[in-house]
């Protein structure tokens, strides 16, 4: 129960980490938009290169930049939830056995 005390405390502080990383980067243009919980307006096509890169080539790696980022902090909650789910069954385990 410790240990994963611990790693959730580790995950949080990689969380807020992150989000200070998207917040920097919609700093950076306005047309990113303020959101921290969704990628960015023009969405990459699967296979094919992004067009848009011959036109404004730094907004589209400073986009492709922070939609890695936002799929990173997916990520982090993905397994922050995970966890608290372990941790909250060795707690009843735990305490009501």
């Amino acid at each position: 129960m410790v240990y994963g005390t611990i790693f959730l405390l580790i995950l949080y502080f990689l969380l807020r980490y992150v989000l200070a990383w998207i917040e920097y980067y919609n700093n950076l243009d306005h047309r990113l938009g303020d959101s921290t919980w969704r990628f960015s307006y023009d969405y990459p096509v699967v296979g094919e290169r992004d067009i848009s890169d011959l036109d404004d080539r730094d907004f589209v790696r400073l986009r492709r930049k922070k939609n890695k980022i936002v799929l990173l902090m997916y990520s982090i909650v993905l397994v922050m939830f995970v966890s608290s789910m372990s941790l909250l069954s060795k707690f009843f385990l735990y305490f009501l056995d």
